[in-house]
């Protein structure tokens, strides 16, 4: 029994080194990408505490207060109904994030499912769906959302089921990819030859080792669903009023009034730029530092190389 905590506790103490020992390496190596995680982290906690950090309600209209420009009052100006701008975006980042998070897990999730089944089994079920996932990649990504938002009807769940879906069959490729590459390996076979089922092989053995790549397609993929449910907000199927979305600031008040308020555009668009920015980098940088064929180049070869020279100039 005590064997056990003691390993536990080990185990434990093991996952927590590994974490901030990639913390480290990864702040060393890739600031920019650690600064952009900041950055992501920090419109992801706006988005969960919009009700404590917004200064006023999304919907609070101000009698009078019509366009008003950036004050102490309302630091970026109200909109064309009297709505504090500042409070709107902040309720929008809430609007980025759950549809951001939830469509990319559901995304994942199925690319995850389709990627590995058909990676490992192969066969004539692997070229029934991959010809089924070719057939969807040739459809256009925008009329298809449109299409399926207006046929279910516009709502946040609609939204972030559309997008999984949509987002979830293309990605498959990139897994069933993974898959292939490390299903000939000795450890396979061996789990094979012993007699192990199907499933335990697939959730035992190839999903461990498919997870970085997992990880690193669920970073990537979130900053591109935010621009699609922005567009779509934009185009007007997106999540419908009285919510706030990015998207629908650029495209109502924001495309209407910009030349007389200039910021109803302004602000929105560069809080959406800077969060999917902020989070592209940070993928960016995650894949650099977890694929071990690109160990040898960037900022880590460089310091080989300098430290290799320093140690040649302090011999000679």
């Amino acid at each position: 029994m005590g064997n056990d905590s003691t390993s536990g506790r080990v185990a434990e103490r093991n996952r927590h080194s590994k974490l901030v020992s990639f913390l480290i390496r990864l702040a060393r190596e890739k600031p920019l990408g650690m600064t952009c995680g900041i950055i992501a982290l920090l419109m992801l906690s706006v988005g969960i505490f919009a009700d404590f950090i917004a200064p006023y309600g999304m919907n609070e209209t101000w009698v009078g207060g019509f366009l008003e420009p950036p004050s102490a009052k309302f630091w970026l100006g109200t909109d064309n109904v009297g709505r504090c701008v500042l409070s709107r975006i902040i309720y929008g980042a809430r609007i980025s994030v759950i549809v951001g998070f939830a469509a990319t897990s559901i995304a994942t999730a199925i690319s995850a499912l389709i990627g590995i089944v058909c990676g490992y089994i192969g066969g004539k079920l692997d070229i029934l769906v991959q010809r089924l996932v070719d057939t969807w990649m040739c459809l256009p990504s925008l009329i298809l959302l449109i299409l399926m938002v207006t046929v279910i009807g516009p709502s946040l769940a609609t939204i972030i089921i559309v997008l999984g879906v949509a987002w979830g069959i293309p990605g498959s490729r990139i897994i069933r990819g993974a898959v292939i590459a490390i299903k000939e390996n000795v450890y396979l076979q061996a789990a094979t030859a012993i007699g192990c089922s199907t499933s335990r092989i697939l959730t035992r053995h190839i999903l461990p080792n498919v997870l970085a790549t997992i990880i690193v397609l669920f970073t990537v993929r979130v900053p591109g669903i935010i621009l699609a449910e922005a567009s779509l907000s934009f185009l007007g199927y997106g999540i419908p009023p009285p919510f706030p979305s990015w998207g629908s600031m650029l495209s109502g008040a924001g495309r209407k009034y910009m030349y007389k308020s200039p910021g109803l555009a302004v602000w929105p668009g560069l809080a959406l730029a800077l969060t999917v920015y902020s989070i592209n980098m940070f993928g960016d940088a995650v894949r650099d530092i977890t694929d071990p064929r690109l160990k040898g180049g960037g900022r880590r070869y460089g310091a080989g190389v300098k430290k290799e020279a320093k140690k040649v100039a302090q011999k000679g």
